[in-house]
């Protein structure tokens, strides 16, 4: 990174979503197509030592595949990501500032894996519960046997046909 960092010039790359497999595994369908666009850029900083910070700075966009809690079709959620890190030369380092440092930390290692950072910060940008907007086709919800209109929030009043056996009744 350090390298990275003095020679100033990003990396950019295209990345098959199907080749982020923890990724894949969480969308509703994977097109053969399916990208993730990302930039990565590193620059030194000043630090608290004798020698400069190294900082990464991440990005990426993509769209995925996922199933809407409310309706239950597929759903595109975009994601994004635009983070920054700081390097620290150990893991110790890293444990001993994380409570105090509002960046997050990364440890500085010889074989550093990039596509694992983005595709970490890929799986935390995936959305809690996805939804529609508006959803195509209005749900439907089932109490029971009965089922219950998402438009009107109505359930039918199950004494409604003894109402009716009574009036036959008399």
């Amino acid at each position: 990174m350090q390298a990275l960092a003095l020679e100033g010039v990003p990396l950019t790359g295209t990345t098959l979503l199907q080749d982020m497999e923890r990724l894949a595994h969480e969308v509703q369908v994977v097109q053969p197509d399916s990208c993730v666009n990302w930039q990565a850029s590193a620059e030194l900083r000043p630090g608290s030592g004798a020698e400069d910070d190294v900082w990464l700075h991440l990005q990426a966009k993509t769209s995925v595949a996922l199933i809407c809690q409310r309706c239950m079709a597929t759903v595109a959620a975009p994601l994004e990501v635009d983070q920054w890190y700081r390097f620290v030369a150990t893991e110790e380092i890293a444990m001993a500032e994380d409570d105090e440092s509002e960046e997050d930390l990364l440890v500085m290692e010889p074989q550093f894996d990039l596509l694992a950072v983005l595709e970490d910060e890929l799986l935390m940008a995936l959305p809690l519960v996805p939804m529609h907007d508006e959803c195509p086709v209005p749900p439907v919800l089932r109490a029971g046997d009965e089922e219950l209109s998402a438009e009107t929030g109505e359930k039918p009043n199950p004494f409604a046909v003894l109402s009716g056996l009574k009036k036959k009744n008399e």
